[in-house]
């Protein structure tokens, strides 16, 4: 699809992030159709030369932008941020309270001199005792309970993923797309701050209404009781392994009958999804020695035809080879600044029947500096924002 095909075509978006949660915003709001316009340091983004499992943070997030070099202790580039967000719709920033405030730029100062602008600050925390504090992935994994819960107590495990950097950056998006809508009529400006470690909260929020109502604190997902009899990991002929999970009557009569496991089916000690629960110790065994007469590739296609739900059990190189993953419009082109190509998921959704994101180019550190500084100079801010 082309930008002019795109909801958010004619949007001006001026980041000033970096890492991950705001980079997300402005990549999910660069494939949406906004013209996003990232301001770098002279050192460029301190993401750029990460190693490691952050080699590919500034590629992925920062994909579809154009980069502005700007040296925010010199007068003259304080001049040209301040002439670009006349001609913004969005400004995007992820540093700590206070640091943009030294270099007259916080929002109390934007706020006077830029009425028009949404601004959405992304940071560690909301408003509050820890507003202070800094905050990463993994911190606010710890303090919500979300570690403890994807291991256990005595031994946390944060998510494999920047999870929340990246769901936080959506939550961004989000409130900032209502922003624009709302902006439709009053024509004034939004202050928005999207907090990392709320975003953490809301995803363990499950668990936490779980004990407000009940009393009883949850248990880990290692630590887990079981809601279904079948929800399990086994093993099979070839030695792979397949997760199974058999949810339904229907689905548990049907597997009992497909996996020659009839005579669970028909014993009347097991006739409830609540029998079967706590007869979980004696059906197990037998589900998984059934498993290991199946070669992966059979039980595979056995389970699609029950509509069972099932998976192998991947590592993300995996998916290069998924048949789902591989379908048009399921993995994307994006070109590095050396010219060089990834394959990239597209956004989770389609645009009228089509995958968003095709083709955005990662800017090199500062390629559209020259070109931005003329535009400014010559450019009229667009109706809604200031004249």
């Amino acid at each position: 699809m082309t930008d002019a095909g795109l909801p958010l075509a004619g949007v001006r978006v001026v980041e000033m992030t970096h890492m991950v949660m705001g980079p997300t915003c402005g990549m999910i709001l660069a494939q949406l159709g906004a013209e996003v316009i990232k301001v770098e340091p002279p050192a460029g983004d301190k993401t750029r030369t990460l190693g490691g499992m952050g080699h590919a943070f500034f590629p992925l997030f920062n994909r579809g932008k154009r980069s502005v070099v700007l040296d925010l202790t010199v007068d003259d580039d304080r001049d040209t941020l301040h002439r670009l967000l006349a001609t913004a719709d969005v400004f995007l920033e992820n540093f700590r309270d206070g640091l943009l405030e030294r270099q007259g730029i916080g929002l109390a100062a934007l706020r006077q001199r830029h009425p028009h602008l949404i601004i959405a600050g992304h940071k560690g925390f909301l408003s509050g005792p820890y507003e202070h504090r800094p905050a990463l992935d993994e911190v606010v994994q710890m303090m919500t309970g979300l570690a403890a819960m994807t291991g256990t107590r005595e031994k946390p495990l944060r998510v494999g993923s920047s999870a929340n950097d990246i769901m936080g950056g959506m939550f961004g998006a989000i409130a900032i797309l209502a922003a624009l809508y709302q902006r439709r009529d009053s024509r004034a400006g939004t202050d928005i701050r999207v907090g990392l470690f709320e975003n953490c909260l809301f995803l363990v929020a499950q668990h936490m209404v779980q004990y407000e109502m009940t009393g009883e604190k949850p248990l880990s997902m290692p630590e887990r009781e079981h809601a279904w009899p079948v929800y399990d990991i086994f093993d099979t002929a070839d030695g792979e392994r397949l997760f199974i999970g058999v949810v339904t009557e229907g689905h548990w009569q049907s597997f009992c009958r497909a996996f020659h496991l009839q005579d669970l089916a028909d014993d009347p000690t097991l006739a409830t999804t609540t029998d079967r629960i706590l007869a979980r110790g004696r059906i197990l065994p037998r589900v998984a020695a059934e498993l290991k007469r199946w070669t992966t590739a059979d039980a595979m296609a056995t389970l699609d035809r029950l509509n069972i739900c099932f998976s192998p059990i991947n590592r993300p190189e995996d998916l290069f080879s998924d048949p789902h993953v591989l379908r048009p419009g399921g993995l994307v082109n994006a070109t590095l600044p050396d010219g060089a190509a990834v394959r990239v998921p597209a956004l989770p959704l389609e645009w009228n029947g089509h995958s968003i994101g095709e083709g955005l180019h990662v800017p090199a550190l500062g390629a559209d500096t020259a070109a931005i500084r003329a535009e400014i100079a010559s450019t009229t801010p667009a109706p809604g924002r200031p004249a």
